[in-house]
């Protein structure tokens, strides 16, 4: 009787260990296929079963790894932690090494060598990837040590590793002794190289090695064109599309359409979208996918041809929450606000919204002068929505608040966060109070500023352009001379404008254009014919470098107007006057908010030129069109 019921027991232990074995298997399956569903199927099937115990601890690993694989570290850490150390092994260490924040993928691989575990190449590339995204070159420079003492200074896929990191940092001069070291250069080497290079250097020195290259990948060619496109070289950018695709074979695939299209957002160069958005309808038809399909709402807004943004979303077969997110966050970036507040129901609709969704209802709020509705998002955001609102929530209903002139109960909302104020918040509440002439309070919050980022100018130069206005110009030079001492300079602005596809650039009183004498000549003009329609120079807006070098900012009025009509936008807008045709629209990009008197000057030159003039400053686009703007003269 004994021996049948060992041998029965044996039999069942045998049975179970052969379905336990046949369960990873199929767990190994949906890890490579990345297929979560059928995963979970499977991980509740060994729960239910009983096959998690002891001694089929390797099916832990095994849904570890299949966690890891679908992203979900979380999961796949909790599942980690429940397996005793003599059961870990380096490959689960490296799965979760590569799918946990940096900080924590950091610590496991210090975990991993202390525990004596062998660290092959797979996990010194996960480690060296998560220090490029932590973003402290400190651990860098001793990861490259590691690099060193494991004996990984001659493997090619660390080595692209530990460029990266030093490419991410700016360290230009380590990326290019890794480069050198490396006895044959892979095209993933050339290539993270010829990145750092275009990103940091210049696209000048990265066309040099770009031209060097012995073999190009499509990623190489996408750095060179984004290369080119960010920095306002549209011609050249064209010209190597086109040699990439019709000299070397290379179709643009989705990633490379995505990323030419989002440096064309950050540049405003529709002309290469426009072109990229009818190569992926010529090569894909309207079935052009999500991501490209968002990716063109997002540039076409961006580049102010919110119409076209709007066109392209109506027409794309399917949407998710991030294409919803573009179309309603271009919106708000136009001022449609009422727009978007009509929208959100239809989104409701189609998808779940995000707190991206809700920064674009706020922001749209914000810039409409919506406050009520803005309220009713931000209270419906955790009660009706089960979002937790984070601090760029705040920070909006901050400045929604501040800039409707509700000071009061925005610093109620800032003193009740659950959390720490950041700059933001309490740069948009400083905001608030230049724009309302409370320098009291203005006072208060510049010294908790300071106490954050000393450096920041831009904190100082409101401070003290309100000192200015309130009359207060001994505070206004000193806090100046702070600025001067410690050798902090303002940031200057600058305005771009496409001519015949060429980028134009200007500062304030810039001379450096090669027709900068017709440029000055149109602007004495266009100044005349503005004033004969009533502009009158708003030299308020001049307080601190409308001065000269001497201390007491005492210069005659027409010296300060005179530094006005130089400002960057307008001579911006001269030279897109005499350089396209009669009629046609002008669209300005602005690094910095545009200020009162050029916002003044710019919609009476709208009525005045015939013009529909666009301008996208810092926060926002302006469309001036009849002697009116977009905003409402609320920004």
């Amino acid at each position: 009787m004994k021996w049948s019921h060992s041998k029965t027991t044996l039999l069942q232990n045998a049975s179970l260990s052969s379905l336990a074995l046949h369960f990873r298997s199929l767990l190994r399956q949906c890890a490579r296929a990345t297929a979560l569903p059928p995963g979970k199927q499977l991980h509740a099937a060994v729960t239910v079963t009983g096959l998690l115990s002891s001694p089929n601890l390797f099916l832990r690993n095994a849904l570890v790894h299949l966690y890891a694989s679908c992203s979900l570290p979380y999961h796949a850490r909790k599942l980690f932690d429940e397996i005793p150390h003599s059961h870990k092994d380096s490959v689960d260490y490296t799965a979760l090494i590569r799918q946990c924040p940096p900080f924590e993928s950091l610590k496991l691989f210090i975990q991993m060598h202390q525990l004596g575990l062998p660290i092959d190449g797979v996990a010194m590339v996960c480690s060296l990837n998560a220090c490029a995204r932590l973003g402290d070159p400190k651990v860098g420079s001793q990861m490259h040590v590691d690099v060193v003492k494991f004996g990984f200074e001659k493997f090619d896929k660390v080595c692209n590793a530990l460029m990266n990191v030093y490419v991410k940092f700016g360290l230009l001069g380590e990326a290019k002794k890794v480069f050198e070291e490396i006895e044959v250069p892979s095209v993933v080497s050339w290539t993270v190289f010829l990145e750092g290079l275009v990103k940091w250097e210049s696209v000048e020195s990265g066309r040099v090695v770009f031209d060097e290259m012995p073999e190009r990948n499509e990623v190489a060619w996408t750095v060179m064109i984004v290369g080119y496109v960010g920095n306002g070289f549209t011609k050249e950018a064209f010209l190597l599309l086109k040699e990439m695709i019709f000299g070397c074979g290379f179709g643009l695939n989705c990633v490379t359409l995505c990323s030419v299209l989002s440096a064309c957002s950050q540049s405003g160069d529709v002309c290469i979208g426009r072109w990229i958005h009818g190569y992926a309808v010529k090569e894909m038809g309207l079935d052009f996918g999500v991501m490209v399909g968002t990716s063109l709402v997002d540039m076409y807004a961006k580049c102010g041809r919110i119409n076209a943004a709007l066109l392209v979303f109506k027409h794309m077969l399917k949407r998710n929450v991030v294409a919803w997110n573009a179309m309603l966050g271009g919106l708000a970036m136009h001022g449609m606000g009422k727009v978007v507040v009509d929208m959100f129901p239809s989104m409701l609709e189609e998808v779940k919204p995000d707190g991206v969704t809700f920064m674009a209802l706020l922001i749209a709020c914000d810039h409409s002068g919506l406050v009520e509705k803005g309220w009713e998002y931000f209270r419906d955001l955790e009660s009706v929505y089960g979002i937790n609102p984070e601090i760029e929530h705040y920070a909006c209903m901050v400045g929604l608040l501040g800039r409707a002139g509700r000071l009061g109960d925005a610093e109620i909302l800032v003193k009740n966060m659950p959390i720490p104020p950041n700059e933001v918040v309490l740069g948009s509440l400083l905001g608030s109070c230049y724009a309302h002439g409370k320098l009291q309070l203005g006072e208060k919050i510049m010294r908790e500023l300071v106490e954050m980022d000393p450096l920041n100018t831009e904190y100082h130069i409101v401070l003290s352009n309100m000192y200015a206005l309130s009359g207060k110009i001994d505070k206004a030079n000193s806090l100046r001379q702070i600025l001067k001492k410690r050798g902090i300079r303002k940031v200057p602005g600058m305005s771009s404008i496409y001519v015949d596809g060429k980028l134009h650039q200007f500062i304030a009183g810039d001379k450096s254009h090669s027709r900068t004498s017709e440029i000055y000549t149109k602007l004495d003009e266009m100044i005349r014919r503005l004033r004969l329609a009533g502009y009158v120079p708003n030299t308020s807006c001049q307080v601190l470098f409308g001065c000269s070098n001497s201390d007491d900012c005492s210069e005659p009025l027409e010296e300060v107007e005179q530094v006005l009509f130089n400002h960057s936008e307008k001579l911006a807008l001269c030279f897109g006057l005499m350089s396209t045709p009669s009629g046609s629209t002008l669209h300005i990009f602005k690094n910095l908010r545009i200020c009162q008197d050029c916002h003044s000057a710019i919609k009476i030159a709208s009525d005045v030129y015939k013009r529909e003039i666009v301008v996208r400053d810092r926060y926002r686009f302006h469309s001036f069109k009849h002697g009116s703007c977009s905003c409402s003269d609320y920004w």
